[in-house]
Parts: structure tokens; sequence; C-alpha cells
């Protein structure tokens, strides 16, 4: 019984576990499994259910507890341990009642001492009585001991029986009513599931033996070119190549690794590692097949400042063409772009494809363009932007009305002689003086010092070139499209890497190695910035100039770049420095206007004082003659109008003319 409790207990703890397991099921991520909600739904109804069969289980371990484990353990802790108790307590009253028969026996016939045989009878009388009593006591729990045995073996069983029938009515009245319709639509998805796997299993079946006979050629390390084309518009690619590495001064081995691109690097990656390492730079570098004297098709990556090569031998020519039209790809930076692979395909085909105008930005403007114009054919790039506001949709515009027709493109900043370049505007105030080269301050204070706003961005010059209309994002984006356009058509891929450098007067690009300015854009110059729609990479900006192709007129310059994925960071600081700029200006009008009234009311105040002053020195002119004109009665009248005509005249003598009026009074 003791062994059926505690396999109960184990049960029920068991059952609870995995109630809590299933509702623990779908926080589960298996490599290979998917989010079922079916399933996690169906398993969440089990632990329900396994939860309540766990409930039923505890209880059915606390009624066997109760009911047969109880009576059971009392019996043999109470009643036999009782038993045993008498016993020795009976055995000890029967020695004892030996021992004073044995000393009673013991007497003497003679006639002794009463005192003695007294307490010899006294002690038989009382050991005879306590053996007699115990003998009954014991006698009695022995009789009684038959029924309890009965009853210690029946009242478990009964419990075990009662525990058993509860147990089984709960089940019966909880889970029947509620669970068999459940177990049968479980039961009908499960034969649904195995019959979905045998036509699953039949189906991949048939499928590995079509892949085994359609990937039989491809079996052969060196496959024929004409059945399996090369693919040349990869730009991005993975596989096993080996690379000599040079051993000795004529002497190489060979290392077989798996290398891949990811974006503009090529890595390698050795067996057992977790993780690849750089190889080298593949941005701007340089790719051909080798003849190397003991492998065939082999291949050599130079990087684009010539300081590292790697010889690489593929499997096959096919293998070993698709990786050099990949790294060609690459190094071009057409993995920049939103659909590589088309403009891979149009890149590899001619150079004249290449750059064929994007047929979203053909039709936009297909019913704008009058004629067809003959002009070099331009890259395919996206063109969309992301200022702040809507570009205006160009209802009257085609693409000749943006940029200026024949207009030469600038792919290189110029040399940093001075800071009042072509194609910049000085500033109110600013002398063309020229820029120290060895980036010393000169002992003037730099004009950038006292800005709010400095943020410095890492960018690269792609182009400039001069555009007719600066009112709408659309310049910016048929701008980057004609330069693109042109690096294609004359292979240019290097780029002058600056720092652009946003303050609230203007914005500068500085040497990064010598820290000299090397172009000036103030910043109310800039009347257009955006970047490109979906290469978040490229962004530009239009600058008005004082001259430019017609000296006679205002002309405007687009400037385009490419960042690391900042483009859209440089406008919004763009915007917030003109923000400041139209802030700042508007305080220092109000306080210039504020100056403005001071002044005047300083010059109103001085003024006033001014006329009080002579309204005093009429007062005490005034006060001293009527001092004294007392004396002489009779002739102060006459007096008094010829002083008085005297002052009129002379009202403007000083400080003089007051002490010689007194005098003479």
């Amino acid at each position: 019984m003791h062994r059926i409790y505690d396999a109960q207990n184990e049960l029920s703890a068991a059952t609870h576990l995995t109630s809590k397991l299933l509702k623990e099921y779908e926080k589960q991520r298996f490599p290979l499994g998917g989010d079922d909600e079916v399933m996690s739904c169906t398993l969440q109804q089990f632990a329900k259910v396994i939860d309540e069969l766990s409930s039923c289980h505890a209880v059915l371990s606390t009624q066997l507890a109760d009911a047969m484990m109880f009576p059971i353990t009392q019996f043999k802790e109470r009643d036999l341990k009782e038993i045993l108790t008498l016993k020795e307590v009976f055995q000890i009253a029967s020695n004892d009642h030996d021992a004073a028969i044995n000393r009673y026996s013991r007497l003497s016939k003679r006639r002794e001492n009463e005192k003695v045989k007294f307490e010899v009878v006294e002690d038989v009388y009382t050991s005879r009585k306590k053996q007699h009593q115990t003998m009954m006591h014991y006698f009695c729990a022995l009789n009684t001991l038959q029924y309890k045995k009965k009853i210690s073996m029946l009242e478990p069983l009964l419990g075990y029986m009662q525990a058993q029938i509860s147990f089984f009515k709960m089940g019966s009245e909880n889970l029947t009513e509620h669970l068999e319709e459940f177990l049968t639509n479980i039961g009908t998805s499960v034969q649904n599931v195995r019959r979905e796997m045998e036509s699953e299993v039949e189906t991949m079946q048939q499928t590995i033996e079509d892949l085994e006979v359609a990937s039989d050629p491809l079996y052969l390390p060196d496959p024929d070119t004409t059945k399996f084309p090369v693919h040349r518009n990869l730009t991005r690619k993975a596989g096993y190549l080996n690379a000599r590495n040079k051993t000795g001064l004529v002497s190489s081995s060979w290392e077989r690794q798996f290398y891949f691109t990811q974006g503009g690097n090529l890595m390698s990656q050795a067996r057992g590692d977790v993780a690849g390492g750089l190889v080298m730079d593949i941005d701007n570098c340089s790719v051909m097949a080798v003849d190397c004297e003991d492998r065939r098709y082999c291949f050599q990556i130079t990087s684009f400042d010539g300081k590292k090569s790697s010889i690489l031998q593929a499997e096959s020519k096919k293998d070993s063409e698709e990786w050099i039209c990949t790294i060609n790809n690459i190094s071009k930076q057409i993995y920049l772009s939103e659909n590589a692979e088309e403009i891979a395909a149009r890149v590899n085909q001619s150079a004249l494809e290449a750059v064929t105008p994007s047929p979203s930005f053909q039709q936009r403007h297909e019913s704008m363009r009058p004629t067809i114009q003959s002009r070099p054919p331009t890259a395919r790039t996206s063109s969309s932007g992301s200022l702040g506001s809507e570009s205006a949709p160009l209802s009257t515009l085609s693409l000749d009305s943006l940029v200026a027709p024949d207009t030469p493109i600038q792919f290189d900043i110029i040399s940093p002689v001075s800071e009042d370049q072509p194609g910049q505007a000085k500033t109110s105030g600013q002398s063309g003086r020229r820029t120290n080269p060895f980036g010393e301050s000169g002992g003037s204070k730099s004009e950038t010092e006292d800005s709010i706003l400095h943020q410095l961005f890492i960018v690269r010059f792609l182009g400039s070139m001069e555009v007719k209309y600066d009112e709408t994002p659309d310049v910016v984006y048929e701008t980057m499209r004609q330069i693109l356009a042109a690096r294609a058509i004359h292979n240019i891929f290097r780029m002058t890497e600056s720092h652009l450098l946003v303050t609230c007067d203007c914005l500068k690009l500085i040497d990064p190695q010598t820290q000299v300015t090397r172009l000036r854009f103030p910043l109310p110059n800039i009347a257009l910035y955006a970047t490109h729609q979906e290469n978040k990479r490229l962004f530009g900006f239009v600058l008005r100039t004082s001259g430019g192709r017609a000296e006679s007129r205002p002309t405007s310059v687009c400037y385009i770049f490419e960042s690391n994925n900042e483009g859209e960071k440089i406008c919004d600081s763009v915007g917030l420095a003109k923000q400041i700029a139209l802030h700042a200006e508007l305080g220092r009008r109000a306080s210039e206007k504020q100056k403005e009234i001071e002044r005047v009311k300083e010059k109103q105040q001085k003024e006033l004082s001014k006329q009080k002053q002579i309204e005093k020195d009429l007062e005490e002119q005034s006060r001293l003659i009527a001092a004294s004109s007392r004396p002489t009665q009779s002739s102060g009248e006459g007096q008094f109008v010829v002083l008085s005509s005297s002052q009129s005249e002379d009202s403007d003598l000083g400080e003089e003319g007051k002490k010689k009026r007194e005098s003479e009074a």
C-alpha cells in the first residue's frame, strides 16, 4: 500500500509537469519548425485536459493518504506498540512476583522476627496483585488486538476502493462530457497529418529522383559551358576555392577554403570555423584570369591601390568566369543599387546598354519629351527623393529643361588653392584670402567656431554639373542619373573621400589628411537638397552662384555625393542648419530694430534735457533781474525793459554772457 501511495504521488506530479510543458510548447523555437497556430492551440487544449487529470490524481492521492495510509499506520504505531509495552510490563511484574515468592519460601520454621515475616508477606501480596492486574490488562489488549487486526486490514482496503471509485466518478463526470468530441477530432486530424506526410514523402522521393537525373551532368568537375552557360550578372557568390600561398622564392602551396562575398569585401572561412575572415576589399579592385604553371582556371585579384593581390583557383572554367564577373560587378559597385542583377546584365552585355535610361524614369517623361536629343546615353538609377515635402510634379518640364544641354561634368574636386573657388559666391565682408595649406589658423578666429551646429559626415564626391532649374528635387535625381551614367561610360570608379562639415553658416569639404578646406558652400546659396529615393547613400544639393557659363546671369550648379547610408541624415542636418540660420537672422533683425528704437529714445531724452536746461536758465535770469530792480523803483520799469530786450538778443551767449549781465546789473 505504501508503494501504491508513492506511485500515485509520482503519477500526480508527472501529470502536472506534462501539462506545464505542453503549455510552454508554443514558446519553443525549433530549428526546422515553423509557426503552427493549430498545433499550438491543440496542445493548449490537451494541456488543459491533462491539468484537470492532474487535479483528479492529486485528489486521489489525498484520499489514499487519509483513508488507506492513515488506518494502517495508526495500527502499526499505536496498537502494536501498546501490546509490546504491556508485554514488557507483564514480564517485569511476573519477575517481581517470582522474586517475592522465593523470599517467602526461604522463611525459616523457627520462630523469628515477626516484622521480617510481615514484610515478606506484604511483598508477596503486592507483587501478586500487580502481576494479576498487569496480566488482565495484557490479556484484554491481546483479545482486543484480534479485532483491531481485522479492522486495520479491512479499513485501508475499503479506503483504497472508495478513493478509486471516487476518482473514476470524478473523471467520468468532468471529462466524459466535453472530451469525447475533442478526442475524436484530434484522432481525425492525426490521420489527416499521417496521410499528408505519406504524400509529402512520396513527392520528395520523386523530386530526389528527378534531381538526380537532371543533376547528373553537374557531377562532373568541369561541366560543358555550352550546356550550362556562365551567369555573368551575379553580384554575390560563394564556393570553395584554392588559394595560393608562397612558401619560398619559387615554391608555393595551395589551400582549399570556402570563399564568399559580403558587400564590397571578399571573405574566407576554413572548415570548422564558426565565422569568416576578411581577405580583401574588392571595391574598385581589378580581377583577371592568369596562367599558372601548375594549376588551371586561376584568376588574380588586385586591390585598388595595388598593394595586395591574391591568386585563386576555381574548380571549373565556368566557376572561374563567374567569379571574375562577380568581382567585376562588385568592383564597379553595382551591388549598391536596388536592381543589381539587371544593371549587371546591362553592364556585362555592352557599355552602351549599361547606361540605358531606366524604364520608370523614361515612362514618367515619355509624353513630355518633344524630340529625342542626340545626347550620350545615361545610366540606370532610381529617381525618387526623401525631402521633408513632396516634390512638385513636372507638368511642363522635360529632362532637357532640368540640365543645360552639353554641360561638362566635373568628376574631381579642385585643388585647395583658396576658398573662393569657381561656382562659389562670397559672403558679405569675406575676403578672398588664400587658405593656409598647413591647416593653421593664422591668428584669426574661424568663422564656424561660434556656430551652434557642427556635424561631420564622411562623403565621396561623385561629380557636379550646371543645371537650369532649381525648384524641384527632380533636378537632383536627373543630375545623379547623368553623372552615374557618365562614370559608367568612361569607367570612372574612383572617388575622392572628404569630410563634409555642416554649420549654420556654410557647408565645407575638408581634406581628412591635412584638414584643409577644399570647397566652401555658403548656406544661403543652397537652394535645394535631396537624397535618392531608393539608394540612400546618394545625395546632392543645388548651389546658386554669381556666374557661370553665361557671366551676365546667375547660374546653378548641382553637386552629387555618396555617403555611408547617411544621405537622409545629411539632408536633415542641412535643413536644421537653415532653420537655425533663419532664426538667427530674425533675431538679429529684431535686435537691430530694438537698438534703433533705443537710439531714438536717447536722442529725444537729450533734446528734452536741453530744453529743460534753457528754461531753468531763463528762470534764473528773471530772478536776478527782479532782485536788482528793487532799490531803484522809479527807473526799474525802463531798466527792466532794457534788460529784457538785451536778454532776448543775447539768449545764446552762454556762461560769460550771464556773468556780464549780472555785473552790469
